[in-house]
């Protein structure tokens, strides 16, 4: 976000800070938790309040794995990759199942199903059991609609779940002990020193020893570092009024997970997704009103899968994701400000990697260790 002259004029008061999170969203939770865990005194600083921006604005899907169908990711990152960022996505889930049950955050593990909407997908889905399967991955194939919605095909992996995000954001913050600075624009970074980074916010000026940017999709707008490597990408979601019964058992994606559906807590139908036939639209763009062509589309999935649905629709809303231009999480230090590190890019699965991310991010920038898979350099 940018601030003008009138907001901030350089003269806000001055702060020394040991390490400073840019971001209160899952990532930047994630983050202030492993530099706390390391010793380190933290403070997050974020543009609104916590939690508030696509990390509380998803379905909420804790999903093992990639956006890409297992044997794609094989062809797209190579079979060592895909099997150390499944694994990445494993750890991320013990973490947030440790938060979860130290802060009571609602969650039910209630597995997932990848669905075929055609017999190309059914196809791709056959394949990606069985590469998940020769790598030990717990999941079955079922040549049919286990659901009785009209599909072709499924994946069914039981170790998955949902969870309420806005309450593990919450979670993971209070398991920190950082400090949270709210409602606080970031507009310039400088490093004019081997030691400190100067970071420019509306309410002061922090003196870091460390800072680790935890801002997904608005990365570009703090550092060109990210202009080539993160695009902002909006997601759309509705929800209907509470239901007298379940429609649906599981975590649904299907349509390559481009439509996603699950029941709520408190038993409403949500839909998300719609956006395959508006990609230009809904790309490069930090807008997060929701449009009504993809709000269309989600109504029609409502309508075609679950006929039996009267409840009117209770709420729609959109987020903003950031997507790395690989689909794979991104982290690394600066290469103008060694001492600035991210973790970004989870191109809409935050869910499965923000944790692991943040943490291998948090000891690269402490100790140098290795980034793995998710090193940013790749893409350089």
């Amino acid at each position: 976000m940018t601030v003008s002259i009138w907001q901030a004029n350089g003269t806000q008061p001055r702060r020394a800070v040991d390490f400073l999170v840019i971001g209160a969203g899952l990532a930047g939770a994630s983050a202030a938790y492993f530099a706390a865990q390391a010793g380190r005194q933290v403070v997050i600083t974020e543009t609104r309040s916590p939690g508030l921006g696509a990390s509380s604005r998803n379905a909420g899907f804790m999903l093992t794995g990639l956006d890409a169908y297992y044997h794609d990711a094989i062809v797209r990152y190579g079979h060592d990759a895909t099997r150390e960022l499944w694994a990445l996505s494993k750890r991320t889930h013990a973490h947030w199942r440790t938060f979860i049950a130290r802060g009571g955050v609602q969650y039910a593990q209630i597995g997932s199903m990848l669905l075929a909407e055609s017999a190309a997908e059914a196809v791709d889905l056959e394949r990606a059991a069985r590469a998940m399967n020769d790598d030990g991955i717990d999941c079955s194939y079922h040549d049919h609609d286990p659901i009785g919605r009209g599909y072709l095909a499924a994946i069914a992996q039981p170790d998955d779940g949902m969870v309420q995000p806005y309450e593990l954001v919450q979670a993971v913050i209070a398991a920190s002990g950082a400090e949270v600075v709210s409602d606080n624009e970031v507009y310039r970074l400088d490093m004019p020193t081997t030691d400190a980074v100067l970071v420019h916010t509306r309410q002061a000026i922090f003196e870091a020893r460390h800072v680790m940017l935890c801002t997904n999709a608005y990365s570009g707008s703090l550092h060109p570092y990210f202009a080539d490597k993160v695009i902002p990408t909006r997601a759309q979601c509705l929800v209907t009024a509470p239901l007298t019964e379940s429609v649906i058992p599981t975590c649904a994606y299907s349509d390559y997970g481009y439509m996603y559906s699950r029941m709520t807590f408190d038993n409403r139908l949500l839909i998300g997704g719609g956006r395959k036939d508006y990609r230009p639209q809904e790309a490069d763009t930090t807008d997060d009103r929701v449009s009504a062509g993809v709000q269309g589309v989600l109504d029609r999935y409502l309508r075609e899968r679950f006929p039996e649905v009267s409840a009117p629709v209770d709420r729609r809303w959109a987020g903003i994701m950031g997507f790395s231009i690989d689909g794979a999480p991104l982290a690394g230090t600066l290469p103008d400000m060694p001492r600035v590190g991210f973790a970004v890019g989870f191109t809409g699965h935050g869910l499965s990697f923000a944790a692991g991310t943040a943490e291998r991010a948090v000891d690269h920038l402490l100790h140098g260790a290795s980034l793995g898979a998710i090193d940013a350099r790749r893409l350089e």
